[in-house]
Formats: C-alpha cells, sequence, structure tokens
C-alpha cells in the first residue's frame, strides 16, 4: 500500500476504507474484507454509529495494531476543551484501542473558538491518545485561521472531492501549508459509475469508471477512502497502482465542466 508523508513524519496510507453510512454486520464484515486484502487506514467517526463494530472486526482479525491506521472525529457540536477530551475517550472505548492515528475536527463551528479544540487536541497528543491531528470540511479561511492557532502540526483536511468537486485551489493551498487532503464520497456517491467520458477513458486502460477516478484523485496527492460493503468493490478500489493516467486523460478530468456538492448540510460553513 503506497503511502503520503504527514506532517507530523508520520505515513498515512494514500488509500482507506470509508464507513460513513456503514453499519451493523455489514461495517463488520467490511472492515474485515477490507483488512484481509490488504487495507490497512479505516476511516470512521462517532457520529456514524459503528466504531464499535470496527473495533469488533480490528479483534477477530488479529492484526499488529502498528500496521493499521485508524482516523476518527470529533463531531462540531463538541469541539469545546471538555467536549473534545471526552469524545476521544468515547471514541477510544467504542474502538477498544489505546490511541487514534489521526483525530479530525468533523466540522468547522465558529461559536466554538478554534483555541480550545486545538488545546485540546494538543493534550491528547501530550497523552499519548492521538498520534496526529487533522480537520475536515474546512475552507481556505477556516485553514487559515486554524493554523494561526494550533501549536501542533495540523495533517490533514478531510474535504467532499471527486470529478464534480474539483478544489484545486484548496488542493493547492493545503499543498503549500503542507496538509495532505482527504477526499471523501471520492466517487460522488456513485454518479462516477454513469459518467460517459469516464468510462470511455477506462476502455483505454483496461479500468473501471470508479478506478480511473481513484486513480486520477491519487495522481493529485491525494489520499482516497471510498466507502463500500461490496466485497468485490473492495477489492476493486484497492486495484489502482498499477497503471498511470495519461497527461491528457488528466486534463480531461480536470475540464469536466459539471460542478456540484453532494454534502452540504444546512449547518456547513461552506
Amino acid at each position: 500500500m503506497q503511502s503520503l508523508k504527514l506532517k507530523s513524519g508520520n505515513q498515512i496510507p494514500i488509500l482507506g476504507l470509508g464507513t460513513w453510512q456503514l453499519s451493523g454486520k455489514d461495517c463488520k464484515e467490511a472492515v474485515k474484507k477490507a483488512i484481509e486484502l490488504g487495507y490497512t487506514h479505516i476511516d470512521t467517526a462517532l457520529i456514524y454509529e459503528n466504531q464499535e463494530e470496527i473495533g469488533e472486526a480490528l479483534k477477530e482479525i488479529k492484526i499488529d495494531r502498528s500496521k493499521l491506521f485508524i482516523t476518527s472525529k470529533v463531531w462540531r457540536d463538541n469541539l469545546d476543551y471538555h467536549g473534545v477530551l471526552g469524545q476521544c475517550d468515547e471514541i477510544l472505548y467504542e474502538l477498544g484501542l489505546d490511541y487514534i492515528d489521526l483525530l479530525l475536527i468533523h466540522w468547522p463551528n465558529s461559536s466554538v473558538p478554534m483555541k480550545e479544540t486545538f488545546r485540546a487536541f494538543k493534550e491528547l497528543i501530550r497523552e499519548g491518545k492521538v498520534k496526529q491531528i487533522g480537520v475536515s470540511n474546512f475552507t481556505i479561511n477556516h485553514l487559515k485561521k486554524a493554523l494561526e492557532t494550533s501549536e501542533v502540526p495540523i495533517t490533514v483536511n478531510q474535504v467532499e472531492y471527486h470529478p464534480y468537486l474539483n478544489q484545486e485551489e484548496l488542493l493547492n493551498f493545503c499543498k503549500k501549508n503542507n496538509i495532505i487532503l482527504t477526499a471523501y464520497s471520492p466517487l460522488a456517491r456513485g454518479e462516477v459509475f454513469k459518467d460517459n467520458l469516464l468510462k470511455e477513458i477506462a476502455e483505454k486502460y483496461n479500468k473501471s469508471a470508479a478506478q480511473v477516478t481513484l486513480r486520477w484523485l491519487i495522481q493529485k496527492g491525494i489520499v482516497v477512502i471510498p466507502k463500500s460493503k461490496n466485497e468485490k468493490k473492495i477489492k476493486e478500489n484497492k486495484e489502482i497502482f498499477d497503471f498511470k493516467l495519461k497527461r491528457e486523460d488528466v486534463d480531461k478530468i480536470n475540464n469536466i465542466k459539471i460542478k456540484k456538492r453532494l454534502v452540504n448540510p444546512a449547518f456547513s460553513e461552506f
């Protein structure tokens, strides 16, 4: 599994299993299948209500903890100092782990001072409960404020990113500040499967539209966390390291004219 170097000095696998909207037995089996197929990066969040199932899967698979990279997130209503500390303890309890590799602010919340949140993150790193911290759904303005506020490195910004939401300006800002960008909903919640351009490019490489999309993202230096409970799809999503898109095909995808955000809750601060 290929990886990228974080600002903290540690490595993050460039492909992970997303678990948003996975629950119960489906979630548990998907995690087990993914790890058996060579995935080491699992992405979850307290609000997904699936961390206990993920914890059970990790116990049953009996993999060396040091080989795993587990990401979780603190919900926006709990970003005060004590709220962050409490949520982290709850995350660790549900997952059955001693530490989290990456803990993120799930969504920005302008009503809570970032100073409080990052003070708690610093404490969690000091205690060894968290290896590195980051953010999710942060715009450039959010990131500027976070970079000014946090005393520990902000290593990741996890955002919606796919061919219909190609956030080049945000990506370039992250690269300039040595922040790895992670793409959630990288397959546009299945919409790429129907895209004629992506299917046409896929035929050239004897790949699927999903594989071409994921390859396009990792060639940009973006971590991808596609979600699936289907073993065939989980395996297919991993088969993106044996080919490379030509510049002309990258440009075609870059120039897709459709622009739409698929995840935009009422509380978002975009």
